[in-house]
């Protein structure tokens, strides 16, 4: 995490469980999670884009 960037200090945050944006949940039709996507070295914005689209591929 870089200062400035959207994750800067995000390894003080949460009791020190890191969890990273560029990952999408996966639903059935009843709203129960049933996987996930994610991706990772890009920006956090382009991560969780790519992330979206794979998740709106298997629907």
């Amino acid at each position: 995490s870089q200062p400035g960037g959207p994750l800067y200090n995000i390894e003080h945050s949460n009791g020190g469980l890191i969890s990273f944006p560029g990952g999408v949940l996966i639903k059935n039709a009843a709203g129960e999670i049933i996987g996930a996507v994610g991706v990772s070295g890009d920006s956090v914005d382009n991560d969780h884009a790519v992330a979206q689209a794979g998740a709106d591929a298997v629907k």
